[in-house]
């Protein structure tokens, strides 16, 4: 075998067992929900004996007490309002900072510095404000903090998405009597729509993802699967499901996951847009 043969082996053998090492614990979840009680107890191997899907049914099944639908739903709903409006308050900011210079030293800075602190500083005041505002437990109260954790993000990947478009397009679109907002609409944003993908991808799994704002902020009503997957852990008789809790976390990491795997190449190629020029 050649050299180079060796070294491609050598690649994959590295490769898979990152993969491997890395992504365990999801082999491991996924494992568990395809095994029946018994054999979860009786065995910790990772190969299944008897596969079921008797731990998915059952998640459906008692709905009568934690509904697996209404805590999709909620998340769907919440994530994908507070990511759509993340970019649609980023995107115009953006323009503004880099075109327009409007607070271009201090914003950017300021917006990932407070992203940089940790959210359990502001759950006390934000509670209390949630409270007063009639906003607990609301999917609209739920949707707004996630805009307010994406907003950071959406603003340096569209700050940078318009730092590198060519300003010669702007400038002829002006002397042709376009006004700011047409300027946006039929210009700048067709050309940001590959890192606004990005953007829109990265602020829906990571709000999809958020545990600690569901946790605080719900109780019944706008409970998103991240907290609700939480209650199928404690049963009646003090145990634990190992089966059905395996199951609820595989149904809850689905969407955020096909969402990477479908997008993953748009946003590695955008994110290395306009990193090499000449």
């Amino acid at each position: 075998m050649s050299r180079a043969r060796w070294t491609d082996a050598l690649r994959w053998v590295v490769l898979l067992l990152a993969v491997a090492v890395l992504d365990f614990p999801v082999i491991s979840t996924v494992i568990t929900s395809l095994k029946g009680e018994a054999e979860i107890v009786g065995s910790a191997s990772l190969l299944i004996q008897r596969p079921t899907l008797a731990n998915y049914v059952r998640v459906f099944a008692i709905s009568d007490r934690f509904d697996i639908r209404h805590y999709l739903v909620n998340s769907l709903a919440v994530a994908s309002f507070g990511t759509l409006l993340a970019a649609g308050l980023a995107f115009p900011a953006a323009y503004a900072m880099v075109r327009l210079g409007t607070a271009r030293r201090w914003l950017l800075a300021l917006a990932v510095e407070l992203r940089a602190i940790p959210l359990i500083v502001v759950s006390i005041p934000l509670y209390l404000l949630y409270q007063a505002a009639g906003l607990l437990d609301t999917r609209t109260g739920l949707a707004l903090i996630l805009c307010l954790v994406n907003l950071p993000l959406m603003l340096v990947l569209l700050a940078g998405a318009v730092r590198d478009q060519p300003i010669e397009l702007e400038e002829a679109a002006r002397l042709d009597g376009a006004g700011t907002l047409s300027l946006l609409w039929r210009v700048v944003l067709p050309l940001a729509t590959p890192m606004l993908a990005s953007a829109l991808v990265l602020g829906f799994v990571t709000a999809w993802n958020e545990y600690l704002f569901g946790l605080m902020l719900t109780t019944r009503d706008a409970v998103p699967v991240t907290v609700g997957a939480s209650f199928f852990f404690a049963t009646s008789g003090g145990g634990v499901q190992w089966g059905v809790a395996a199951a609820v976390m595989m149904l809850g990491t689905l969407p955020p996951l096909l969402v990477g795997l479908f997008a993953y190449r748009h946003v590695g190629r955008s994110m290395m847009a306009g990193a090499v020029k000449g």
